[in-house]
């Protein structure tokens, strides 16, 4: 009986331990983008948020077209090269985390590129 119920729990075992990673599989990161001004030109927000639940995202990188590097503190995002900025310095978005910033000129479309999720 024993023998019969081993590949039984071994083929439950595989189909119910996932892992934090596999969890936050679907949770890449947020990039939202809102107008706050309207002038001309007009002035955005930009909030970056690592949406696992469970998990630090590093390395977030995110497109961002032909964003120039004086519209906003490196610390926060780094212009890499044409449509490839990284969030935060490459360094770990805790689970949940957001972290805002601003610019004044026209909309860049802004969407995650690649991340890491730092799971046990």
């Amino acid at each position: 009986m024993g023998l019969r119920l081993a590949p039984l729990l071994a083929v439950v075992f595989l189909l119910t331990s996932h892992g934090s990673a596999a969890r936050c599989r679907d949770n890449e990161p947020r990039v939202q983008q809102t107008q706050v001004g309207f002038g001309q030109p007009p002035r955005f927000v930009v909030v970056v948020q690592n949406s696992c639940p469970m998990c630090p995202a590093v390395d977030v990188h995110i497109n961002c077209g032909g964003f120039p590097r004086s519209l906003a503190d490196p610390k926060v995002l780094k212009v890499i090269g044409f449509d490839d900025c990284v969030v935060n310095g490459g360094l770990p978005l805790a689970p949940l985390q957001k972290l805002s910033f601003d610019y004044t000129h026209e909309r860049f479309r802004m969407s995650p590129k690649s991340w890491f999720l730092q799971c046990e």
